[in-house]
């Protein structure tokens, strides 16, 4: 009996003594239980839902008799796709779409109406610029309804002129096109014009490079400087003396190097092992992952500088996982979300390392040169904070 009881004794003890340990550190209690809340509600708050209309320009030729104005394509195409303009330039259509400025090209035939009397279906090329394959996919699928509303009218158009046709052309000839061909005088085909048009697994793969890379690197140095701080090792530093500029000098090499030999290693474990395309010179895609980990390490020396304990470093770390899963355009596109929302998606490191390696990796380069700057920007500012945090750390220890 006394046995169990003191079995009981010490068990409460150890029970006690992580409550009190719990409780002594409000931030993170506040971490785990308002963090995710928080990154729920911006989530909810800012994605509607709704898929936004891609960019398209109609290349209607002069000799296809067909409408010139916006409006009539936009009635067709309805809320999928967004009219921009109709041309006759096929040219320059093709230049906005591989500059990145519209989503789709259409394309009508040159002379649906000489086809149709020959019995054979007109093509409506549908042309894209995606290494996405849902984009891909998707877009085929708001061309296909715009080719299936471009038949309709063109059999209505033909049933309220089909007596005047047959008169003039004939009974014999107006008999002669195929019943298929009246039943759908067009059919769309989809083009894709992208350098690379790679699988799923393969257009995800730069994404969950650039997740691992900025988790590894946050997680990683948070932890280390975290343990240094607890463990009263900075009061040894500072006695050496050691700067807390050294101190964050020697996490970033250490750390970088780290980060770099496991890229470098599950770089070549894609492209070879997955046959990932590589398309971009090796050094434009070594500098992205070396910015994407620098901006990733200044994160996690944040993150430590703020954490008073290893287990809120951890907490945070986590945090900042889940908010670049839902908010770095890994499973979502940011365009996606409310302006406010993309613009705390913008701080993340991963939401510029994502698009910089699916570029670089998938296209061969890419027309946001501008987060380079940004991993940049963001490696200057969370270096600088982590500075400023630490070298008071150190003066008042």
């Amino acid at each position: 009996m006394r046995a169990a009881f003191a079995v009981l004794i010490r068990l409460m003890a150890f029970v006690g003594k992580e409550i009190v340990e719990t409780l002594r550190r409000p931030g993170a209690i506040l971490s785990l239980v308002l963090g995710p809340f928080l990154i729920m509600a911006v989530f909810g708050l800012g994605y509607s839902g709704v898929k936004r209309p891609l960019e398209t320009v109609v290349v209607a030729p002069a000799t296809s008799g067909l409408p010139a104005d916006k409006q009539t394509y936009q009635d067709l195409a309805g809320g999928g796709l967004h009219i921009g303009q109709v041309t006759q330039d096929r040219a320059a259509a093709e230049t906005l779409l591989e500059g990145g400025n519209v989503d789709v090209v259409i394309v009508a035939p040159a002379d649906p109406e000489a086809e149709f009397r020959a019995g054979k279906q007109s093509v409506i090329e549908v042309l894209v610029d995606a290494v996405d394959p849902v984009a891909e996919n998707y877009a085929g699928f708001l061309a296909s309804g715009l080719a299936a509303a471009v038949n309709r009218e063109i059999i209505s158009r033909a049933a309220a002129e089909g007596e005047g046709y047959a008169i003039a052309a004939g009974q014999a000839e107006a008999a002669a096109i195929p019943p298929d061909v009246i039943a759908a005088p067009t059919k769309a085909e989809i083009r894709n014009i992208a350098p690379s048009t790679p699988n799923v697994i393969a257009y995800f793969a730069p994404a969950v490079l650039a997740l691992i890379l900025q988790h590894l690197a946050v997680t990683l140095v948070a932890m280390s400087l975290v343990r240094e701080r607890t463990s009263g090792l900075i009061e040894i530093f500072r006695i050496a003396p050691v700067s807390a500029a050294e101190v964050l000098t020697g996490k970033l090499l250490a750390f970088g190097l780290i980060g770099a030999a496991i890229a470098g290693l599950t770089v070549a474990l894609l492209v070879l092992g997955l046959g990932v395309p590589m398309i971009a010179h090796v050094g434009i895609v070594a500098l992205a992952v070396g910015l994407l980990l620098l901006a990733s390490i200044g994160l996690g020396l944040l993150i430590a500088v703020v954490s008073d304990s290893e287990r809120q470093a951890v907490q945070l770390s986590l945090l900042v996982l889940l908010a670049s899963v839902f908010f770095s355009g890994f499973v979502l596109p940011i365009t996606e979300f409310t302006q406010p929302v993309r613009a705390v998606a913008y701080t993340l490191p991963v939401t510029h390392g994502i698009r910089l390696l699916q570029d670089l990796m998938l296209r061969g380069s890419t027309t946001h040169a501008w987060e380079f700057l940004a991993l940049i920007v963001i490696a200057m500012v969370t270096l600088v904070l982590a500075w400023v945090g630490l070298r008071r750390g150190m003066r008042s220890a």
